[in-house]
């Protein structure tokens, strides 16, 4: 059983980037100036520099590059921008990125002069997309909901902040009844600042999210022999208070996306419904995690949930001083 001990623990305390709301594809755009002109920018992840010359992005065919083409290499990948001269209207044709390769994937995002913005998703698989006079919804839907799962995957403080609250409740009714609590209320924030209505500062917002997470790691280490406090008690009281906060994190890394003009409510739903079920993958393998030990070696389970306690706690404390002091 001692592979499931290290196991539980390890999955609080992977190495992530201290700020967790950045979502971090590749980025195509192509924004209209004018009639004929439009403006290229990319950026391609890459894990080495590529040998010979650098790929950049294949336009629809009415559209030529006009020179210089600037690309150099940053933050561990290929950037670049253009202009680009194209003869009638870009709709019908394909965008493509020849160099994609391994996982990950890049986000285009068309901006034609007095139409709708739309959004595109290229993988290593299917590296190319047809743009369209109008994006279809369930393009949008599948776009965003991916986004959505991605950002929750890999944005690791609203990750620990979930698995922290598994730690502190354990049991499967309140646990389910906490993580909805959690949802809704990051979903109000999340669509208001979304949709303009409200606003945080997202430096602040970063440090107190941060701080959530200490303060359920300081919860889970509290003797159960003491009176319970208010977060046992009322879980998802405590989640609903802090999923407003995470909403506000959330809509961060929704803003440095965008949404699509015409759908955007369809692309939210999308986004905070891929966040849910990103949630909920990570609830069931802690929850079958903690009910293995349980089952299986109860006397490890115990000290195990504090090691991955004071796991949560020392990454929070971390991404709290890098957040007010960086």
């Amino acid at each position: 059983m001692k592979w499931l001990i290290a196991l539980l623990a390890g999955i609080v305390f992977m190495p992530g980037a201290a700020w967790g709301d950045e979502l971090r594809p590749g980025y195509l755009e192509l924004t209209q100036h004018s009639a004929q002109e439009w403006r290229i920018a990319w950026k391609l992840p890459l894990s080495a520099p590529p040998a010979g010359q650098l790929a950049r992005p294949r336009l629809p065919a009415n559209c030529q590059y006009k020179p210089p083409v600037v690309q150099g290499f940053t933050g561990g990948g290929v950037t670049g921008n253009a202009i680009a001269r194209c003869t009638g209207a870009i709709s019908g044709g394909t965008v493509s990125m020849p160099a994609l390769t391994g996982p990950g994937d890049m986000l285009v995002r068309v901006s034609p002069l007095d139409e709708p913005v739309q959004m595109h998703r290229l993988t290593a698989r299917e590296p190319a997309a047809q743009i369209s006079a109008r994006p279809a919804t369930w393009q949008v839907l599948r776009s965003y909901f991916v986004l959505g799962v991605q950002h929750i995957m890999a944005g690791w403080d609203h990750l620990l902040f979930v698995i922290a609250l598994v730690l502190l409740v354990r049991s499967g009714r309140a646990v389910v009844a906490a993580a909805t609590a959690f949802t809704i209320a990051h979903s109000i924030t999340l669509a208001g600042a979304a949709l303009g209505f409200i606003s945080m500062p997202q430096r602040p917002v970063e440090a107190m999210i941060a701080l959530s997470i200490i303060f359920l790691a300081l919860e889970t280490l509290r003797s159960r022999h003491e009176m319970p406090t208010m977060t046992l008690r009322y879980p998802w009281v405590v989640a609903f208070l802090f999923g407003l906060l995470h909403g506000f994190g959330f809509a961060g890394a929704l803003a440095r996306i965008g949404l699509p003009q015409g759908d955007v409510l369809p692309a939210l739903l999308a986004f905070n419904i891929g966040v849910e079920a990103g949630q909920l993958l990570v609830i069931f393998a802690v929850l079958t995690m903690i009910a293995i030990l349980r089952r299986w070696a109860r006397t490890a389970l115990q000290p195990s949930i504090r090691i991955s306690a004071y796991a949560v706690g020392i990454t929070g404390s971390y991404w709290l001083i890098d957040r007010v002091l960086g």
